[in-house]
């Protein structure tokens, strides 16, 4: 059996999930998401908490079962805490700031790159070198943020660029002096 899978999700007080056939509808205190469950998978509520069951030993079962549960609890932190990711622009004159919605990206380009949130998303600036992507929905977060870190990623010689909080860019040697 599938660790992850084997592990019931636990539904906090506040937190309402509801099964409709292999429909999993989460709703919280921050919103409310949903997902269709493969239908071989079978997932059902059992004493405040929410189970997943595979039908068989395969290969594919085995990785839906973990996948589905996973899922299912990460809906569950979503609408109680929700999601967070922050990003830091190195680089001489670079920056961002907020338009509306919109984000603005000035990374060294003869132009701004303007950026407009997925659905569910949205931005926030610290300053204007440390951009925060928070949402309900983690794979939207994490998306968004890799559309972001996409526009200039750090390069390796000088470290300049977009790159996740904590991101340890190695830095290779330029050319040898004579």
């Amino acid at each position: 059996m599938s660790r992850v899978g084997k592990k019931p999700v636990a539904v906090p007080p506040g937190v309402e999930v509801t099964l409709e056939g292999q429909r999993v509808l989460v709703s919280g205190p921050q919103g409310e998401l949903e997902h269709d469950v493969h239908p071989s998978i079978r997932v059902f509520r059992e004493d405040g908490e929410v189970r997943v069951e595979r039908p068989g030993d395969q290969p594919e079962y085995r990785a839906l079962h973990g996948l589905t549960r996973a899922l299912i609890q990460n809906m569950v932190v979503g609408v109680t805490q929700g999601y967070r990711r922050t990003l830091e622009i190195t680089g001489t004159g670079y920056r961002a700031q907020l338009r509306g919605e919109s984000l603005v990206l000035s990374v060294g380009f003869s132009h701004a790159v303007e950026l407009a949130p997925l659905p569910g998303v949205s931005f926030e600036l610290e300053t204007p070198t440390r951009i925060h992507v928070s949402g309900i929905d983690k794979q939207k977060v994490g998306q968004q943020a890799a559309l972001i870190r996409r526009v200039r990623p750090p390069e390796p010689y000088r470290g300049k660029g977009i790159r996740y909080r904590g991101e340890v860019v190695r830095l290779r040697a330029g050319k040898a002096k004579k």
